[in-house]
């Protein structure tokens, strides 16, 4: 069964055509915001300096870095795997930026075996995430890595 939400994936294609890399994840993150229903913050963590750095995001200020395989984001970015969190409560070790946070969608960019960071989306309400958000941030992850390891 097909999931996926593609006109947010086609947006972000195009998106991901600016240049400037920054830039072009500014945008994502704000399409992503203006997109998803019921999230509360959408952004990045790249790996920098031996931590998770925050990048562009949409929402309330953030954590500045966290440790790789500490919270959800350190333990997607470790494991390499997406992690959908229903209940942050009940995730051992979740770091709390923003206690308003019910639940938890963290995406590795991965891109020919290379681990950029994170894509990390909230929202103030449990059980917000499925399968169709899982797809399609899968999705945006790997157009992503394809821009971040482009020359």
């Amino acid at each position: 069964m097909f999931y996926m939400n593609e006109i947010l994936v086609k947006q972000i294609e195009e998106l991901l055509k600016e240049e400037d890399k920054l830039s072009a994840l500014c945008n994502v993150t704000a399409a992503i915001y203006q997109s998803m229903d019921n999230i509360n913050w959408a952004g990045f963590y790249f790996y920098k300096n031996g931590k998770l750095q925050l990048g562009p995001f949409q929402g309330k200020v953030a954590c500045t870095s966290i440790e790789v395989g500490k919270g959800v984001c350190g333990t997607s970015y470790s494991r390499k795997m997406l992690l959908n969190v229903q209940d942050v409560n009940e995730f051992d070790g979740h770091i709390a930026c923003d206690p308003d946070s019910c639940s938890e969608l963290v995406t590795p960019i991965i891109f020919e075996n290379k681990i950029f960071g994170v894509l990390d989306i909230d929202s103030k309400i449990y059980r917000r995430f499925g399968i169709e958000e899982e797809e399609t941030c899968e999705a945006i992850t790997k157009l992503i890595g394809k821009k971040l390891a482009a020359k």
